[in-house]
């Protein structure tokens, strides 16, 4: 494989002598959305709902009871089956109404029930004669409810969800230009949902040629089409294997659709473009630099700075974590002293105020990989809003929004070290911090049961006795009971950590510890 595969995301963390954080952690991060429950249910598959004025009403009957009304609609569902097999083969006299009436009835039961009989329709065999009703020269009406049905088909369970392998080559052929932009929408729709389901299926995908015509669709100047596409491409690329991303960047007019998409003001439009950005950017060197000298991060900062959604800042901030952790050349962009850094750290004490636990953690992880950029950037970092915020935060937040913040505080107090030694300490940030009461929070994450958690806060602890003036550092964290903390890995399963822990305690809490202050 190519070096342009994945980049490690993001830049090192805080070190300490015993040991260095793992540095595919930023990476991780970065395409974690799957952490995040409810919001991977609504990027990864999706119902297709609308345009429903017409349907039938297929509401049950009041008195029914659940097991009552899922029964009829299975029947119902069938029953609709039976008849569109039937529709397919009869040649007579209004063949082409009836059959568009039937699959115009099992789309509408698919689509409008609150829990779609998936599974009624696939014992019925709806896959092949669906299929069949994709077959080419169909008109568009019967391609559009077709498609449609294997859509909603394919966001069910993983089994249903691979029903769909004998329509993915159709599918498939259904986005090439001679396609109707409806047409061509619906079937981008169902791929994507086939696409968010597991790795497998997405290499399936990208083996029969899903990636192009989807590219190609992305640079629609149409924006409903060029939305769906992004939201299926995102699916697509998002790993783990780089491979995708790297040949989905080098796909002429990828690289210009994206910054043109970016630049618009349709919010549904660039919060789709943003999810391929977080993926591009998270795996592939390539497209993080090409993207930076296309001025991604000053469009990135703009959007931070002046939308309010949800879901927009959500991966415009991952974009922006990930461009500032993989490449020099981004955090060179954000030169001290230029307005466009100034609005960035701006942009980002703005998200870690607001009221959404994601946002914060988000922007909490993109200060952590600024600051662990040059002194200069530490600096700006250090003197700004956003380091009185996170001591706030530390203390008070949700667990994953106090690790985040954590790490970038860690990495204010640390420059790099020559070779792979100890990073040398920033004396005047680490006194700061600690005096402004921020040690009780990292000896909290030592106390985690998360294994990152806990190793980022002992690895700031030895930062602390190593550094602090006047042999201070042991007694401030004795006094925090610190060392109570550490014990608890004395006889811990991960020999890491337990290393870790006990090489400190012995270290800086042995025989000798607090002689002098007895004579």
């Amino acid at each position: 494989m190519a070096d342009d595969g994945s980049p490690s995301h993001g830049r090192t963390p805080i070190k300490s002598a015993v040991h260095n954080i793992a540095s595919q952690r930023r990476r991780q991060h970065a395409v974690s959305v799957r952490k995040e429950r409810r919001e991977v249910l609504l990027r990864t598959k999706r119902l297709c709902r609308d345009g429903l004025v017409d349907d039938i009403d297929v509401t049950p009957d009041v008195d029914m009871n659940v097991d009552e009304e899922s029964s009829a609609l299975d029947a119902q569902t069938s029953q609709l089956v039976e008849e569109l097999k039937s529709a397919v083969v009869y040649v007579g006299k209004g063949a082409a109404q009836k059959k568009m009436e039937v699959l115009r009835s099992l789309r509408r039961i698919l689509s409008k029930s609150e829990v779609p009989p998936v599974q009624a329709a696939l014992h019925a065999g709806a896959i092949p004669i669906l299929v069949q009703c994709l077959s080419y020269g169909s008109p568009d009406e019967q391609l559009l409810e077709a498609a449609w049905c294997l859509t909603n088909i394919a966001a069910g369970e993983p089994e249903q969800t691979k029903s769909l392998l004998p329509a993915l080559p159709l599918l498939i052929a259904h986005l090439g230009e001679k396609s109707s932009a409806p047409v061509a929408e619906q079937c981008a729709w169902a791929l994507g949902n086939v696409a968010g389901e597991d790795e497998e299926l997405r290499n399936i995908l990208l083996a029969q040629g899903t990636l192009l015509p989807l590219a190609r669709m992305m640079m629609s100047n149409k924006g409903s089409t060029a939305r769906t596409a992004a939201w299926a491409l995102s699916n697509l690329i998002k790993g783990p294997n780089p491979k995708a991303a790297n040949e989905l960047v080098r796909i002429d007019g990828v690289l210009d659709s994206i910054i043109r998409h970016m630049k618009k003001m349709e919010e549904e439009l660039t919060t789709e473009v943003s999810w391929v950005v977080v993926y591009l950017s998270a795996l592939s060197k390539t497209a993080s630099a090409l993207l930076i000298k296309n001025g991604l991060v000053q469009l990135l900062i703009g959007r931070l700075a002046t939308s309010s959604t949800l879901q927009l800042l959500i991966p415009v901030l991952r974009s922006l974590g990930n461009l500032v952790a993989g490449d020099n050349s981004a955090t060179n962009i954000l030169i001290v002293g230029h307005e466009i850094t100034d609005n960035a750290i701006l942009a980002l004490v703005k998200c870690m105020k607001c009221e959404h636990r994601v946002l914060k953690k988000e922007a909490a992880w993109v200060l952590s990989n600024i600051a662990a950029g040059s002194y200069e950037h530490k600096k700006l970092i250090y003197d700004s809003e956003a380091t009185p915020f996170m001591l706030h935060l530390l203390a008070v937040a949700p667990f994953d929004v106090r690790k985040e913040v954590a790490y970038a505080l860690g990495n204010l107090c640390v420059a790099p070290a020559e070779g792979s030694g100890q990073p040398n300490v920033i004396l005047e940030h680490l006194v700061s911090l600690v005096g402004r009461g921020c040690l009780p929070g990292f000896i909290n994450l030592v106390r985690s049961p998360e294994i990152e958690a806990a190793r980022l806060g002992l690895q700031f602890l030895e930062l602390v006795m190593r550094g602090m003036p006047n042999g201070e550092g042991p007694k401030l964290v004795e006094a925090e009971d610190g060392i109570d903390a550490m014990e608890r890995f004395q006889f811990h399963e991960n020999e890491e950590m337990r290393n870790m822990a006990n090489g400190l305690v012995d270290k800086y809490f042995g025989e000798n510890y607090g002689i002098e202050d007895d004579q």
